[in-house]
């Protein structure tokens, strides 16, 4: 049925007009659903007249009559929506009567009402040639394209010259054009159809959105909420962005449809990127800020997807959003002035407008900071190294949560004035974590939790820039460097008041997950313990394994193993702590997977009973005495810590039978019951859960 509905879309034949912009149409069903939009963008319209305070952007199409500055007309409960899992599906007809579906085929009042008009786009959407368009934002109105006509070439914005392929005498080049596009337009087909295959809803898409800042953006802060304008955003933005909530919605085929809209962002950003990086929202410093969030909401999605094509699409583009930043300029984008912020006393207007300025400056910070984050993680997942060079970030510290919270701008105006009027760049606090003379004080910097995570993965590359000799490249700090100055972001971790609880347990989770990394690469250990047992593992790729002659027996009798085992374990207790509502962060599996290695390598060395300090001085857990620039015979006689005498000889003070005491068969078990629990979030998890369940058969 759908080879058939393609077919037709194929054959070029529009006999259905629509009788008020004339646009053709080759099914009577697409034409129908377009028609609704002009019902329902006359309604708007006359609705708009009674709202004079509606911010509106200019016009370009019948489409963008409609009234899309959603954040007026979401209620507040909405927006500070912080309970657990379950607050979201409280009815929002109750709280906001005035939302009435303009369907008539639906009963159900949208948090967004502007999801209706997408999902109205994309079903009328024949092939691609509107997605790489923006809602109403982009310099050129939406104009109704002939396929087979299309130029898949630069945009115009880059060069007016035609093509020149003309230019070309051989006579095959012309019939390679033609195979190109028939190709494209092709898969344009198959994924639109894809989408018309999983029946979609508005009241589906408008729940994605509302999961998406409600679950995905407290954990990882890096669209504005208070000054969100739906009508604002690219295509390929909402839907990588509504992929993501899809995640955190019940039914079954969610992943399904989920998967389906991350499809169609992915094609109309490999297709239309040239468009997309001349579009600049209303406030934006430089242009491309939107496609930036764009790939880096879609690869978020596919790093962490049950779908392996899809994550190896993700690590495969993964480099990109790095070049376009510096293509845009976005590295050098002036940050907003602590002098722009504007009196309590000034205009609403001029307060409006500052606030609004601020806001798309912090995204584009945070998008770009947030590119870091998850260069990291990619990079320890798949045991490769970073795309970029972490440590000389020019950009400065993000705002602090407080100010980006911030759901009025006269909190904001307070917030801001609170604050530090300097921030530091991200590059001048790496170098305050690597003095000539190590110290152990803490950054005297006010770090926000997104902050510390950029500054985790830039040691996080440090780390993966080691070989297993330890030996470092050139220029780049060694282990015993990048432990000292782990100790100092503990430390700082530790003193930072200011941090939520949740948000304290997310930046310790990833903390301890790079310490264990600089006992040893985890990714590898997990491939070499496979190789070894002839288990199959799609986790990770590549073929880079543990040195020759490791062996695992004498391994786990080491001091970096026991180091790693409580990091490990600490991982563990950390994610049993995290509030169910904030029990998704996207670094979660991967520290899940990291501990879970350590336990299967101590388990086959047929080590499964450990007793542990009763209480743990993580700087001694994470240092030794070469780290500590100490000879090893200088304090060997003192008595040292508890933590100190368990990593170096193994034992501790606790008498037999009591202290604390895990059995790491048992606590594998329960890893795995947490990875179940993880597989609606991140579909990885089924990947990393397989492999448990194999190593926790061979360890019985």
């Amino acid at each position: 049925m759908l080879c058939a509905k393609v077919s037709l879309q194929d054959t070029g034949s529009k006999p259905f007009v629509c009788k008020d912009c004339r646009r053709p149409f080759a099914r009577q069903d697409a034409l129908t659903r377009h028609e609704k939009l002009h019902v329902r963008a006359a309604n708007a319209k006359r609705a708009q007249v009674q709202q004079s305070a509606v911010h509106v952007l200019p016009q370009a199409s019948p489409l963008d009559a409609l009234a899309w500055d959603t954040h007026r007309t979401t209620s507040p409960g909405v927006v500070s929506s912080s309970t657990p899992n379950n607050a979201w599906e409280t009815s929002q007809a109750e709280s906001q009567p005035g939302l009435q579906h303009a369907a008539s085929d639906l009963d159900f009042t949208l948090i967004w009402p502007d999801s209706e008009n997408l999902f109205q786009s994309i079903m009328a959407c024949e092939t691609t040639d509107q997605w790489q368009m923006p809602l109403g934002a982009l310099p050129f109105p939406p104009v109704v394209q002939d396929v087979n006509g299309m130029n898949f070439g630069s945009p115009n914005s880059f060069d007016d010259r035609g093509s020149s392929i003309g230019a070309i005498p051989s006579g095959g080049s012309h019939q390679a054009v033609r195979d190109v596009t028939e190709m494209v337009t092709s898969s344009s087909s198959s994924v639109t159809a894809a989408i018309k295959a999983t029946s979609i809803t508005s009241v589906f898409l408008d729940e994605c959105l509302h999961m998406f800042f409600v679950r995905f953006i407290p954990t990882f802060p890096i669209l504005h909420r208070a000054t969100f304008v739906f009508r604002e955003c690219t295509h390929p933005l909402l839907l990588n962005a509504m992929a993501l909530g899809s995640l955190y919605l019940g039914p079954k085929d969610s992943v399904a449809k989920g998967e389906a809209l991350w499809r169609l962002a992915h094609t109309a950003i490999a297709t239309s990127w040239q468009s997309l990086i001349t579009h600049s929202g209303p406030y934006d410093a430089c242009k491309g800020v939107q496609l930036l969030l764009t790939a880096l909401l879609g690869q978020i999605y596919g790093a962490l997807s049950k779908n392996r094509v899809i994550r190896t699409t993700s690590q495969v583009f993964r480099p990109l959003g790095f070049f376009w930043a510096r293509h845009c300029g976005m590295l050098d984008c002036e940050p907003f002035s602590m002098e722009s912020v504007p009196f309590p006393s000034a205009p609403n207007s001029e307060k409006e407008n500052r606030w609004r300025t601020w806001a798309a400056r912090e995204i584009q910070q945070r998008a770009l900071l947030a590119y870091h984050i998850l260069d990291g993680l990619v990079a320890q997942m798949s045991g490769d190294g970073a795309s970029t060079r972490h440590v000389a970030n020019p950009l400065i510290l993000p705002s602090s949560e407080a100010a980006f919270d911030a759901s009025n701008v006269d909190e904001w105006i307070a917030t801001m004035r609170s604050q530090r009027s300097e921030q530091p760049s991200f590059r001048l606090v790496f170098r305050s974590l690597f003095p000539p003379i190590g110290s152990f004080r803490p950054l005297d910097y006010q770090f926000s939790a997104f902050a510390l995570r950029v500054v985790l993965e830039g040691l996080q590359s440090l780390v993966s820039d080691s070989d297993e000799s330890d030996l470092a490249a050139v220029g780049v700090p060694g282990r015993s460097d990048v432990r000292r100055a782990l100790a100092q972001v503990h430390e700082t971790i530790t003193m930072s008041i200011h941090l939520s609880a949740p948000e304290r347990l997310e930046v310790l989770l990833r903390w301890h997950t790079i310490c264990l990394d600089t006992m040893i690469n985890s990714t590898i250990l997990c491939r070499h313990v496979c190789s070894r047992y002839d288990i199959t593992q799609h986790v990770s790729g590549g073929s880079r394994t543990m040195r020759p002659g490791f062996d695992m027996v004498k391994w786990v009798n080491t001091e970096d193993a026991r180091r790693a085992l409580l990091h490990a374990i600490a991982i563990q207790d950390i994610v049993e702590q995290l509030p169910r509502g904030r029990a998704h962060v996207i670094h979660m599996p991967s520290s899940l997977f990291s501990a879970t290695t350590i336990y299967v390598v101590f388990s086959l060395a047929g080590v499964t009973n450990i007793h542990l300090p009763r209480t743990i001085v993580w700087q001694d857990a994470l240092l030794s005495r070469a780290d500590l620039n100490l000879g090893c015979d200088t304090l060997r006689s003192s008595s040292g810590s508890e933590t100190r005498r368990f990593v170096e000889e193994g034992r501790t003070d606790s008498p037999p039978g009591m202290g604390a005491v895990r059995n790491l068969l048992y606590e594998m078990n329960s890893l795995q019951k947490l990875f179940r629990c993880l597989f609606s979030q991140w579909g990885v998890a089924h990947d990393m859960e397989e492999i448990i369940d194999q190593w926790i058969t061979l360890c019985h």
